[in-house]
């Protein structure tokens, strides 16, 4: 038997990818109160020991606070990851980020709808600012959060990460006084209820396709089975889904049927999903348990993903794939987010993928 990393002359490189909603991975605010730094500390020393131990070659990080926090579990790592990219801020603050052991070639960030996409409705328009007549707010083009990108350069090949965090399926309900005064965790109404559901779905369907779109841009001419791509991040929709199946690509693009054991010119604009693979045994079988990376109301929820291109996933060369929690375990959360604002160390579990270029 050959060792490993090594084929008949030919040298095999093995990296793996990491991705985690770190939730709510906010520094600290100066003056702080003694309990709440040592809450953050905690977090960081959780997050850094299970990141220690996966030792990603890449990392993708979801709701990091800002590039002083993602600084700060850099410093709290033992296996270095020091090369860094960090999106812009939602409105609550929090960015996509990727950290790497290897310099970052080039980065970008996915902000908007593609140009032929028309803008989504998110909220009533009543919430609309008079003083705007001409606009109408209640209308967005613009991801919830930015897609952070960056390639590095493994072994001799180039792979492209793109860490995604689409719209929440906890849906936050805007309020003003006189207008809308109920809890802004809870609808008012039923019809509040299905409005603003539909208008989280509009949302993740439009960044579904900004960010299909760009896998296009990357992915043009169908390189596919040359080009490594992944796309990753917490997409807050399970694996059949139809916002995460349309960044698969063309139809078959799903793992273990014939269109992947038999292959077909679609393969070079393929993702496929490795959620099939997720904590399999040494042999193969897929674990008794199906794995999720949230629990919400006691129900495991796969929500966080992992996809790659043709180049990485093939039926000659499949990757591996686990769900990592943290110390402490998974907590099951309500609709209500804030509630766990300054627990430890986060309400998702990690996905990390090991691949063979």
């Amino acid at each position: 038997m050959l060792p490993r990393g090594c084929s008949f002359g030919v040298t095999v490189t093995d990296f793996s990818i990491m991705t985690w909603n770190v939730e709510n991975l906010f520094l600290p605010d100066p003056g702080s109160e003694s309990a709440v730094r040592e809450r953050f500390d905690r977090k960081l020393t959780l997050l850094a020991a299970a990141i220690d131990e996966a030792a990603p070659t890449v990392l993708a990080l979801q709701e990091v606070g800002g590039p002083e926090a993602l600084q700060a579990l850099q410093r709290r790592l033992r296996r270095p990851l020091p090369f860094a990219a960090i999106a812009d801020p939602d409105e609550r603050g929090i960015r996509c980020a990727i950290m790497s052991s290897l310099p970052i070639d080039s980065q970008r960030q996915v902000q908007r709808f593609p140009d032929r996409i028309r803008p989504v409705q998110t909220r009533d328009p009543e919430f609309d600012d008079p003083a705007t007549p001409a606009e109408d707010e209640s209308l967005t083009n613009r991801l919830s959060r930015a897609v952070q990108e960056a390639t590095v350069t493994i072994g001799a090949e180039s792979v492209t990460v793109l860490c995604c965090h689409f719209k929440s399926k906890l849906i936050r309900y805007p309020r003003r006084r006189g207008l809308a005064e109920a809890s802004q965790f809870n609808p008012g109404s039923e019809d509040e209820r299905y409005r603003y559901g539909a208008y989280a779905l509009y949302r993740r369907t439009g960044e579904a396709m900004a960010v299909r779109d760009r896998v296009n841009r990357i992915l043009d001419g169908g390189v596919g089975r040359q080009r490594a791509v992944v796309v990753c991040g917490d997409l807050n929709d399970g694996p059949d889904a139809a916002t995460t199946q349309l960044l698969q690509g063309p139809s078959g693009s799903e793992l273990f049927t014939e269109g992947f054991r038999t292959g077909d010119r679609g393969d070079g604009d393929r993702l496929w999903n490795l959620a099939p693979l997720l904590n399999r045994d040494n042999a193969g079988n897929p674990p008794a348990t199906p794995p999720f990376s949230r629990r919400f109301r006691d129900r495991g929820e796969l929500i966080d993903h992992i996809f790659a291109s043709q180049r990485l996933v093939n039926p000659g060369n499949l990757p591996t794939a686990v769900t990592i929690t943290a110390a402490g375990g998974l907590p099951s959360i309500t609709e209500r987010p804030s509630d766990r604002r300054d627990e430890a160390p986060s309400d998702h579990s990690a996905l990390l993928a090991s691949f063979r270029l």
